[in-house]
């Protein structure tokens, strides 16, 4: 039962370890394409229904589903953090004895080289220093059209955008998905993604530079398993 058990988590591990981000990303749809029932004009009426183009009072952007909208992505995030640690500790102890039970006599009798006398002493220092730092920092523009897939109750927008390019055999994915507010929608039909609540940004990719950036399959099972 334990090799059978260990067999099948070494076979987890090495389908986890082959299986690339952007096979999942390529394997996961995005949200499908609602079908918007709209409508029909009673008859000798020329209005079709209110959508983002044919409002007089508002500006043309993303209000309804299947709208696009553009995101301006300016992720520029950094964090450190730092601790030190300087601890030290010095004892010394000495202690004369007189009497011990007629101890002292036969002892001193015994090391003649004593002088006369019987003391027990000692010393201990004990220091540490320790020093930590770390950091961490990351930074991505782009512009990527994202695609309105639901409006909320409230008004809110749900959007969900992807992008590949292939440029000799190198596949690059970015895939955005979050919700955001109309009211933050610029007159020209753009939002930074800063405004985006509930953000996921993806920017991975595929190919034979990927491919070489990655340690071994072998080495990635050798790492998890190794305990020290």
């Amino acid at each position: 039962m334990r090799r059978a058990g260990f067999l099948g988590a070494f076979c987890a591990v090495l389908a986890i370890g082959c299986t690339p981000q952007a096979e999942m990303l390529k394997a996961k749809p995005l949200a499908p394409t609602p079908q918007i029932v709209r409508p029909q004009p009673q008859a000798g009426s020329i209005w079709a229904g209110e959508n983002a183009r044919n409002s007089l009072f508002a500006d043309a952007k993303a209000r309804y589903v299947n709208d696009i909208v553009t995101i301006i992505i300016e992720e520029d995030a950094e964090g450190g953090n730092s601790a030190s640690t300087n601890t030290a500790r010095n004892t010394s102890t000495t202690t004369g004895i007189s009497a011990l039970l007629g101890l002292d006599q036969s002892i001193l009798e015994r090391n003649p080289n004593m002088g006369g006398k019987i003391s027990v002493g000692g010393s201990s220092t004990n220091s540490l220093k320790g020093t930590g730092d770390t950091s961490r920092g990351g930074k991505l523009d782009a512009r990527l059209s994202a695609r309105v897939v639901s409006v909320m109750e409230n008004g809110n927008l749900l959007i969900e955008g992807k992008r590949q390019l292939t440029v000799n055999a190198e596949d690059q994915y970015l895939v955005i998905t979050g919700v955001i507010r109309p009211e933050d929608i610029t007159t020209e039909n753009t939002i930074t993604s800063r405004y985006i609540a509930d953000a996921r940004i993806i920017y991975t990719g595929e190919g034979v530079i990927n491919d070489k950036m990655r340690p071994g399959w072998l080495t990635r099972i050798v790492d998890w398993v190794w305990p020290f």
